[in-house]
């Protein structure tokens, strides 16, 4: 999850397709005219309600306390990126938090935070899940599709011909090849075609490359293995190749609509095509360099961004510039499902903005229902530290 699962698989896949999946007019909410802000401290802030006049409920609560306190520890040594809150301030309700009763816990947000709205509170939230798919530990027949570890030969440098007065920042991920110059890593086609074939990497094998290329856009996910166990895999490292949307090529090459030989503008239709055209499926594959390496995780959950398990129904991907990692944050939408509390503890790359949000929805049938339909908009609240407002804006 850190890094790329953070939004849902259909949004990722179509990418800048606007014409598939209109960007919603509030995904990055409008803050006051001129220069966006940099971050929410730079944004107008306003109080909002006091939370016990909030529709919350003790189960969304309980569950809710519980994520917070896998956030403690990143909350009281992390700089926070949004400007509001020092780990300081996050004190009194973590350690709070650690001998709460979960059967009292709207008490518990009610007593340690305030109610902020960032902008005008306007809110977007999508959804995402876990993937299950058919997997192996070892290569047996049906299952020829590896999964692989980081390679030892994938790193940070500069290519010689760099000029010193562009050698700022992380310097980008490449390898050295049997010349000893440094070059882009491997991409999917080169890998897809055994570039890195023999040499220990496989941690699985699954039975549907297909499936795993979405598995790999979510960043994370579960295989399920032939005797019925499952085997938790999480992002690892990425070849630092430039990611392409393959559903906004099909936009572009017609392939969307409702004539012969179109298909559906969703992640289903796109998955449609892909196995109605193996040949041209793995050409478009391929045309999305980005691959991404995994390892196994023993955690009872996904890793989020802040190196915790992400809780089903509890978490939520936020942008860190505007949303406190770790903070709590109330849902007030036209989506049922997605109204609540809801920890910040990831992050993705479509995340961006203000009041933007992307819930998860755990594993199984009914999470990825709902994250694939998940589209709401409302009202967002964040909840901070009593007194953090007054801090902040001295009223």
């Amino acid at each position: 999850m850190s890094r790329l699962l953070l939004a849902l698989a259909a949004p990722l896949v179509l990418g800048a397709c606007a014409g598939v999946i209109p960007k919603p007019p509030n995904a990055a909410i409008p803050l006051p005219e001129g220069p966006r802000p940099d971050n929410a401290a730079a944004a107008d802030l306003a109080r909002g309600p006091a939370l016990e006049s909030l529709a919350l409920t003790p189960r969304d609560a309980s569950d809710a306390l519980s994520a917070f306190r896998g956030s403690c520890r990143w909350l009281t040594t992390k700089d926070d990126r949004s400007g509001l809150t020092r780990p300081a301030d996050w004190q009194p309700a973590c350690t709070a938090a650690a001998n709460w009763s979960d059967g009292d816990a709207l008490r518990f947000f009610a007593t340690q935070f305030e109610t902020v709205r960032i902008g005008d509170g306007k809110a977007f939230a999508t959804g995402y899940f876990e993937p299950e798919i058919l997997g192996s530990r070892t290569r047996i027949p049906g299952y020829d599709t590896p999964v692989y570890a980081v390679p030892a030969d994938l790193v940070r440098a500069w290519a010689a011909d760099t000029p010193a007065s562009e050698r700022t920042g992380n310097p980008p991920l490449g390898r050295y090849d049997e010349t000893g110059a440094f070059v882009p890593y491997f991409d999917r086609a080169a890998i897809d075609a055994g570039a890195l074939a023999g040499r220990g990497l496989e941690i699985a094998w699954v039975a549907d490359p297909i499936e795993f290329f979405f598995l790999q856009i979510q960043g994370s996910g579960l295989l399920r293995l032939p005797d019925g166990s499952r085997m938790r895999i999480g992002y690892a490292g990425q070849n630092g190749r430039g990611y392409t949307a393959i559903g906004a090529l099909m936009r572009e090459r017609g392939l969307f609509g409702d004539g012969p030989g179109q298909y559906a503008s969703s992640m289903q239709g796109i998955v449609a095509y892909l196995r109605d055209h193996p040949v041209e499926g793995q050409a478009l594959m391929h045309e999305n360099p980005s691959y991404i390496f995994f390892r196994e995780l023993t955690t009872d959950g996904p890793l989020g961004s802040l190196g915790v398990p992400v809780r089903g129904e509890s978490s939520a991907a936020v942008d860190p510039r505007y949303i406190p990692y770790g903070a709590p944050v109330v849902l007030q939408t036209d989506r049922v499902e997605a109204n609540g509390l809801w920890i910040a503890q990831d992050t993705g790359g479509a995340i961006k903005g203000a009041n933007r949000f992307d819930t998860f929805w755990g594993n199984g049938a009914r999470a990825r229902e709902i994250a694939g339909g998940m589209s709401a908009r409302g009202q967002a609240l964040l909840l901070l530290p009593m007194g953090t407002y007054a801090r902040l804006t001295g009223r």
